[in-house]
C-alpha cells in the first residue's frame, strides 16, 4: 500500500519523475515556474506605499525597464534576514550581456545594509537571474542593527541597447536566528580545495524543474536530462553541515558541429536562501562539452566571514540549487534540440551536527537537508523516520544513501517512507508558516 501511494505521489508531481515528458514549463521557451503559493505584490516607486514582505513567504511582482521598485520588511533585532529576487526576462526579450538587476537592503535613513548585482552574462540569452540582499545581525555589530523597518530596493541594470520591456520578479524572504554563543569570527582555513574526482556510475534519468519551487531533488550520483536552447532547468541537492558539494554539467555532442556559441552552457549554484554561490560556463559548437564548478568548501557557519562568494555562500546546510541554462543562440546554429544533459553531483566528507542556534529560522526547514526529517537543528542528513537510521539513510562519510534512494531509483520501502515523511512534514510546516504570516 505504501509503495502504491508513493507511486501515485510521484506521478502527481511530474517535476520529480524520471521521464523526459515535456509540459508548458519545459518547452524550451524560457518560461519560469513561479511558486504556486506566491502572493502578488505591487512594486512602489518610492518607500512611501511600499508593500510588506514577510519572512517565510514567496511573492510575485514586476520590475519596469526604467525606474526603481521598493518593498518593505519589518525586522526584529536578533535575526539575520535574507531576501532573494529572481528576475525573469520575457522568453523573446532581446537581452545583452550587461542587462541585469541590482538588489539593495536599506534602513529608514537610506543607509545601505547590502547590495548585489547580477547580469545576464555571456549567454546573451533571456533566463532567470538572481540577486540578493541581507540584513545581518552580528555579535561584533553591523551596518544595520535594531528592530524596525527596512526596504528592499530593486532596479534594472541596463545598457543603451537594452530592450524596453518589463521583467517579472519572484521574491523570497528567509530569517536565520543568532547563535546561542558567539562563533568563530574568521572563515575556516585549510579546507580541501583540490579539484574533486569526477563522479562515475550509471546515469539515472531525472527531468529538471522550471523554477526554485519545482526544482527536482537529486542526490550524489550521475543524472541525465535533456535541455533545449533557451531553457533553464532547476535541481536541488541536500547538503549537510560539514559536507562538500561538487558538480559538473555535460552537454552531449549534436553530431552536427557548427559555429561556436560562447557561454552556451551555464551552470549556477545557489544556496538555501537562493543566493548565487558559484557558476561555470562552457562554449558549444556541437561537440561534447562540460562546465565544472570550482572547488567549494565544506558547509560551515563561519564561511560567512570569507570574502569570496563561493566560500561565504556555503554558510548553512539545506537544499542547494543547481541551475542549468542553454543559450537560445544555440538554436540558430544547431537547431531546436533538445540536447543531452548530464549532471555529475558529488557529496564528500562526514556530516556534522548543526551549530547551536537561539531559535528557529523562517521557514522552519530551510536549513535542513532533505535526507533529514528529524526537524530543525539536526542537519546531519540522517533520517529517523520509520526506522531508517543513520546506517541506512545517513550522510556520514559522504554517503548520501538516503537521498539517493529517496530521489533516484528508490530501492526500499523504508527509505521511500522516510522521504514521504519529510515531504509531508515540509508541507505541514509550510502551511503553518503561511497561516501565521498573513498577507
Amino acid at each position: 500500500m505504501a509503495l502504491w501511494t508513493a507511486a501515485a505521489l510521484l506521478t502527481a508531481h511530474p517535476a520529480h519523475s524520471g521521464t523526459y515528458e515535456r509540459d508548458e514549463a519545459r518547452d524550451g521557451s524560457g518560461d519560469y515556474a513561479f511558486a504556486e503559493d506566491a502572493r502578488t505584490v505591487d512594486p512602489a516607486d518610492s518607500t512611501t506605499g511600499a508593500e510588506r514582505l514577510r519572512p517565510g513567504a514567496t511573492y510575485r511582482s514586476t520590475l519596469p525597464a526604467v525606474g526603481t521598485s521598493y518593498f518593505r520588511m519589518e525586522l526584529d533585532a536578533t535575526s539575520t534576514t535574507y531576501v532573494s529576487t529572481t528576475a525573469v526576462p520575457p522568453g523573446d526579450s532581446d537581452v545583452v550581456t550587461g542587462d541585469g538587476i541590482r538588489v539593495s537592503v536599506e534602513d529608514t535613513a537610506g543607509r545601505s545594509c547590502s547590495s548585489d548585482t547580477e547580469t545576464i552574462g555571456a549567454a546573451r540569452s533571456p533566463h532567470p537571474i538572481v540577486a540578493w540582499g541581507e540584513r545581518e545581525v552580528a555579535p561584533t555589530g553591523s551596518r544595520c542593527e535594531g528592530a524596525g523597518t527596512y526596504y528592499v530596493v530593486v532596479e534594472r541594470v541596463s545598457t543603451s541597447s537594452s530592450a524596453p520591456d518589463g521583467w517579472e520578479l519572484e521574491l523570497a524572504v528567509v530569517t536565520e536566528p543568532a547563535l546561542t554563543e558567539p562563533g568563530a569570527s574568521d572563515a575556516p582555513k585549510g579546507w580541501n580545495s583540490a579539484p574533486p574526482q569526477a563522479v562515475t556510475g550509471d546515469a539515472v534519468r531525472r527531468a529538471g524543474g522550471a523554477g526554485f519551487s519545482s526544482a527536482t531533488a537529486l542526490g550524489e550520483g550521475v543524472w541525465e536530462d535533456a535541455i533545449a536552447p533557451g531553457q533553464t532547468l532547476f535541481y536541488e541537492v541536500p547538503v549537510a553541515w560539514g559536507t562538500q558539494l561538487s558538480a559538473t554539467a555535460e552537454l552531449s555532442g549534436s553530431g552536427e558541429p557548427s559555429r561556436y556559441t560562447s557561454g552556451a552552457l551555464d551552470l549556477t549554484l545557489h544556496n538555501p536562501v537562493r543566493a548565487p554561490v558559484e557558476d561555470a560556463s562552457a562554449g558549444y559548437s556541437g561537440r561534447q562539452t562540460s562546465a565544472t564548478l570550482q572547488p567549494l568548501p565544506p558547509v560551515e557557519y563561519a564561511n560567512r566571514h570569507a570574502v569570496a562568494e563561493r566560500v561565504s555562500g556555503m554558510r548553512f546546510a539545506g537544499s542547494y540549487y543547481l541551475v542549468a541554462h542553454l543559450s537560445a543562440q544555440v538554436a540558430e546554429r544547431l537547431g531546436d534540440g533538445p540536447f543531452g544533459l548530464t549532471l555529475r553531483v558529488g557529496i564528500d566528507g562526514a556530516a556534522r551536527s548543526a551549530p547551536e542556534y537561539a531559535g528557529e529560522p523562517v521557514p522552519g526547514d530551510v536549513f535542513t537537508a532533505v535526507g533529514s526529517v528529524g526537524g530543525w537543528g539536526d542537519g546531519s542528513g540522517a533520517s529517523t523516520a520509520d526506522g531508517a537510521d543513520g546506517a541506512a539513510g545517513g550522510a556520514a562519510g559522504g554517503d548520501t544513501a538516503m537521498t539517493a534512494l529517496a530521489v533516484g531509483g528508490i530501492g526500499t520501502g523504508s527509505a521511500l517512507l522516510a522521504w514521504l515523511a519529510w515531504w509531508t512534514a515540509r508541507g505541514r510546516r509550510d502551511g503553518a508558516d503561511r497561516g501565521t504570516t498573513p498577507a
